[in-house]
C-alpha cells in the first residue's frame, strides 16, 4: 500500500491524497461505508459501485469471525470473492465490539475473552489471532488489536489501557511480520492511537504509533460519548504528531459536520454506521440540511431528495414518495434512504477533496457546516 500527499489547504490542515492498494486507488478524503457482516445494510453492490460511488468498504472482524466464520471465508477465497466487491476493503480488529460487549467480556494481558452475542460461546481475541483472522478475511487494510475505552474514563484506567494497547500493537506487528496474505495480494496494518480525552496520553500514544512506522495510522476511542469539542481537540493534537506521509483514519466518526471538521484537522479516512442506521429510521442527510422524512410537511413535496446528488435515489424518487414508503413500512424505504445517505456522505468527501485541490476548502467548509447541520 502506498500513500501520496497531493495537496494541502492553505487555510487549514485539510489534505488531498491517494492510497494505492492492489484492489484499486482510493482518493482522499474518503468516507467508507460500513459493511459489518460482509454487506452494507440494505444496499446492493451495484449501488455501492455506480450510485454511491464508494471507493472502499469496511468489514467487521468480530461479526465475520462468528458468521459466516473463517472456514467459509477461506474456502471462498476471502471476503472480496465472498461478497463480490473487487475494490479495497478495510477490517477493524474487533476491539470496538469487545469494548461494547462490556457485560460479556473480560480483558487480560493475553487478550479479550468474550461471549458470542449469537449463542453465548466463549472466544479469545488476542493480538496474534486477530492478525490471523484478518489474514483469512483478506482485507487490504487491517487494524491492530486495541482496547477502546469508554467515556467517561478515569485517567488511571485510560493510561493502563493505552499502555496495554501499545504492548498489543508490538505483538500484532511481530506476528503480522511472520505471516503473509493468503490470496495473492498484500495487506497493510494500521496501528491505533488511544488515550481517551487526556492530552498527554494522546500525545504519548500518537508518538508511539508514529514510531511504529506502519503504512497508515488510526485514531480510535473517539465518538464514544465525549463532547464534540474534546473530539476536535484530540483529533487536531494527534494529527499534528502523526506523519504527514501516511494516511490518517478517524474511526467511527460521524455526522457530516464532524467529517468536515475532521478533514480540516488533517484526517483522510472516515467511517460511521450513522448514514444507514439513521436512514432506516427516516433521517436523511442532504446538502441543504437534515430531514425527518416521516414528518407530515413532506407529504406533498414532490421535489428530489437532494438536487445536488446524482444517485438513482435522488433522480427517481421524491420526498413525498419516500415518506409514503416509510409510513407504510415498506422495505424499499430503508433501501432508498440508505443509498441516499451514503451517496451524500461520499459526495461530501469528494467535494471536500475538490475544494482542497482548488484551494478553497476552508471558506467552503464554513459555508457548508451551518447548512448541513440544520434541521429542515
Amino acid at each position: 500500500m502506498n500513500y501520496s500527499l497531493i495537496a494541502t489547504d492553505k487555510n487549514s490542515k485539510a489534505r488531498a491524497g491517494s492510497i494505492t492498494t492492489e484492489h484499486g486507488v482510493i482518493d482522499t478524503p474518503v468516507f467508507m461505508p460500513v459493511g459489518t457482516a460482509g454487506s452494507v445494510k440494505a444496499v446492493h453492490q451495484k449501488e455501492l459501485y455506480h450510485d454511491i460511488k464508494a471507493q472502499i468498504i469496511l468489514g467487521n472482524t468480530y461479526h465475520l469471525f462468528l458468521r459466516p466464520g473463517l472456514e467459509t471465508l477461506e474456502k471462498a477465497g476471502g471476503l472480496h470473492k465472498f461478497n463480490g466487491w473487487n475494490r479495497p476493503i478495510l477490517t477493524d480488529s474487533g476491539g470496538y465490539q469487545v469494548f461494547s460487549l462490556s457485560d460479556r467480556r473480560k480483558i487480560k494481558e493475553d487478550g479479550a475473552i468474550f461471549a458470542s452475542h449469537i449463542d453465548g460461546s466463549k472466544h479469545l481475541f488476542s493480538p496474534e489471532n486477530v492478525m490471523d483472522i484478518q489474514r483469512t478475511i483478506g482485507a487490504d487494510i487491517i487494524m491492530a488489536f486495541d482496547e477502546c475505552t469508554p467515556y467517561p474514563c478515569e485517567r488511571d484506567y485510560a493510561k493502563k489501557s493505552m499502555e496495554r494497547t501499545h504492548r498489543w500493537l508490538d505483538r500484532c506487528i511481530e506476528h503480522f511480520g511472520k505471516t503473509s496474505g493468503k490470496y495473492g495480494y498484500s495487506q497493510a496494518l494500521f496501528p491505533i492511537v488511544q488515550g481517551s480525552v487526556y492530552d498527554d496520553l494522546r500525545e504519548k500514544s500518537a508518538q508511539y504509533i508514529a514510531n511504529a512506522d506502519m503504512p497508515g495510522c488510526a485514531i480510535g476511542g473517539l465518538s464514544v460519548g465525549e463532547p464534540t469539542e474534546d473530539m476536535y481537540r484530540i483529533t487536531e493534537l494527534v494529527c499534528a504528531i502523526l506523519p504527514d506521509n501516511k494516511p490518517r483514519y478517524l474511526m467511527g466518526v460521524g455526522t457530516p459536520a464532524n467529517i468536515l471538521e475532521g478533514i480540516s484537522r488533517g484526517v483522510d479516512m472516515f467511517d460511521c454506521v450513522m448514514p444507514t442506521r439513521n436512514a432506516r429510521n427516516g433521517m436523511l442527510f442532504t446538502s441543504e440540511g437534515i430531514i425527518n422524512i416521516r414528518n407530515k410537511k413532506w407529504e406533498h413535496d414532490f421535489s428530489p431528495l437532494d438536487p445536488l446528488l446524482t444517485t438513482f435515489a435522488d433522480q427517481d424518487y421524491t420526498k413525498a414518495y419516500l415518506r409514503h414508503l416509510m409510513i407504510a413500512g415498506e422495505y424499499l424505504a430503508g433501501m432508498i434512504a440508505s443509498v441516499h445517505n451514503l451517496g451524500f456522505y461520499c459526495w461530501l468527501t469528494r467535494e471536500a477533496r475538490t475544494q482542497i485541490l482548488n484551494g478553497t476548502f476552508a471558506s467552503w467548509k464554513e459555508q457548508m457546516i451551518p447548512k448541513i447541520s440544520r434541521r429542515l
